[in-house]
């Protein structure tokens, strides 16, 4: 990967990124409070929208680009040579590609997004009161709640949204005999990630619900597991994939 790529993949998947957080930002505070264990009203209604919107900013950029690099770097080591640089194989280096950089980007996510979704669920706070309690009650672990949870969760999205993204791409690209137009890609990124909102949607459930407990009460923490158990995650779906799926196509651009 050249250094005009790197640079190019860096800050267009930076900006895309920050411009997505922050439009939808009203849709994924909604998803987060319904996906809340305490409901949908008591985690604040309709009533500030925009709270946690400044953990959101500060953590979007340098997500995204994260993700991106990683992302575009990976998948052009993989194509280089050898058997991932057949074309029969690209979903699979799309998959490699799109699962190490969820596991990257994570490393930058989480941290903003349990300020983000416990402000989110307590708009009475403000995102700096919010980050001051996390730090003072559970220490820097406290920011990283729900690490393991949200790769489970980013990963198998990504597995679905990339590959199905460029598979999609492709087709379109060689019926219309040319490079796809940005807005063409995009319907490809939107449509590629309702689908993999809508399959995941039960494990960003029990990503939310672990983000916002609190290490004193981490029976709650385990959320679903213990009080519905794991046959009635796929019931969650009614509680995400609206907001999921608008806010889910693929950010970087083609």
């Amino acid at each position: 990967m050249e250094r005009r790529e790197f640079v190019a993949s860096l800050v267009a998947g930076g900006c895309a990124g920050m411009c997505v957080d922050l439009t939808l930002f009203p849709l994924d505070t909604i998803k987060t409070r319904l996906q809340s264990q305490q409901g949908f009203y008591k985690a604040g209604g309709f009533r500030g929208i925009y709270a946690g919107v400044p953990s959101a900013a500060v953590g979007s950029f340098p997500n995204a680009a994260a993700f991106f690099v990683t992302y575009d770097c990976t998948k052009s080591l993989l194509g280089a040579g050898g058997v991932l640089a057949a074309p029969h194989v690209a979903p699979v280096t799309h998959m490699l590609a799109a699962s190490l950089g969820e596991i990257v980007a994570c490393l930058i996510r989480v941290p903003t997004e349990v300020v983000k979704q416990r402000t989110q669920a307590s708009p009475s706070f403000t995102t700096y009161h919010m980050l001051l309690a996390t730090l003072r009650e559970e220490g820097v672990r406290g920011l990283y709640r729900g690490y393991g949870s949200t790769v489970l969760r980013e990963i198998p999205f990504s597995l679905v949204q990339f590959p199905l993204w460029e598979y999609l791409k492709t087709l379109w690209s060689l019926r219309q005999g040319h490079t796809l137009y940005s807005w063409q890609a995009a319907v490809c990124g939107a449509f590629a990630g309702a689908v993999a909102a809508f399959v995941t949607t039960p494990l960003d459930v029990a990503k939310t619900r672990i983000m916002l407990a609190k290490s004193v009460c981490r029976q709650h923490s385990e959320g679903d597991l213990h009080q519905r158990g794991w046959f009635h995650l796929p019931g969650s779906l009614r509680e995400g994939p609206p907001h999921s799926a608008i806010a889910a196509h693929p950010q970087r651009p083609s």
